[in-house]
């Protein structure tokens, strides 16, 4: 009896297996066939988008809507440097300190650790409103018109502080710390030394979020910025489309034209979402790791 249990076993799990890969497989599909879609279209001449709707192909293959896009490059080229600098120096900044912040709230020896906690958990139930933000950054701080505002602005979000506290505090031993400081470390050795490289998987995939959040951003740039210097990338074509869609409303002439209303938009996903999807494979693996914060308490 327990020999066949035991083989009844053995043949399940190779069944188990490739259930397990067909459903997976399903699912990558799924997530793949709307980006195909958006490729096929955006090759797709304006005329048959409209005609025969999206397909799995190009119908009537037409870069025009990329030429549209890139019709002043130097403008393009501009709010991608501004893009790439804005992400890369105000993710690496969010990191640091929200990794600091988490680190110090973790303490036990900090005294009104919990205070503090509850005072930044409070800001994402309640906030100021949109007038007092905006008066506070433009008249009081003066950060119209600068890089600090594109950085400073999406720079902090509090789930992620708290998340990454409970990583901390859930992924180095305590004891690694008190040796670290019998043998003369402090706070700040300790937090770059060991708080920071064991940390790796949490900030790989928080590090995703927050890149995307600043890649993303375009309100910041509206509502702070008036010199085309400054304008990003999201903000460039969010103009862009708004001009299309602002000619096609004011002008019958517009439609004979050939004006590339609906594979602008495709064309403009996909130049917006290249540098990411690029980028995402090199942190995967630290990611699919990260992403498992608190399913299992040890």
């Amino acid at each position: 009896m327990s020999s066949q249990a035991s083989g009844g076993k053995l043949n399940s799990a190779p069944l188990f297996t490739a259930l397990s890969y067909a459903i997976v497989t399903i699912i990558a599909l799924v997530c793949l066939i709307p980006f195909i879609v958006l490729l096929a279209g955006a090759f797709s001449s304006e005329s048959a988008v409209l005609k025969d709707g999206y397909w799995f192909w190009p119908h009537d293959f037409s870069i025009e809507a990329f030429k549209f896009i890139f019709q002043y490059p130097g403008d393009v080229l501009s709010a991608y440097r501004v893009s790439i600098l804005v992400t890369v120096i105000g993710t690496s900044i969010s990191l640091f300190i929200s990794t600091m912040a988490a680190y110090v709230l973790g303490r036990k020896e900090l005294v009104h650790r919990n205070k503090l906690s509850f005072f930044l958990f409070f800001t994402t139930l309640f906030n100021g409103g949109l007038a007092p933000y905006y008066i506070w950054l433009s008249r009081n701080l003066h950060l119209t018109n600068t890089y600090s505002v594109l950085i400073l602005g999406p720079m902090f979000n509090v789930m992620y502080i708290l998340i990454l506290r409970s990583f901390i505090k859930s992924s180095v031993p305590e004891p690694l710390i008190e040796s670290a400081r019998i043998d003369g470390a402090g706070e700040l050795r300790i937090f770059l030394q060991m708080i920071i490289p064991l940390s790796k998987p949490a900030l790989a995939s928080i590090g995703v979020f927050t890149a995307l959040t600043y890649w993303n951003d375009w309100w910041t740039a509206m509502m702070f910025t008036t010199k085309d210097s400054l304008i990003p990338l999201q903000y460039l074509l969010y103009k862009m489309l708004s001009s299309i869609n602002l000619s096609a409303a004011m002008s019958q002439h517009v439609a004979n034209l050939n004006a590339p209303k609906e594979t602008f938009k495709l064309a403009m996903t996909v130049i917006a979402t290249g540098p990411i999807l690029l980028i995402f494979p090199f942190v995967q693996k630290y990611f699919v790791t990260g992403v498992t914060i608190g399913a299992v308490k040890g």
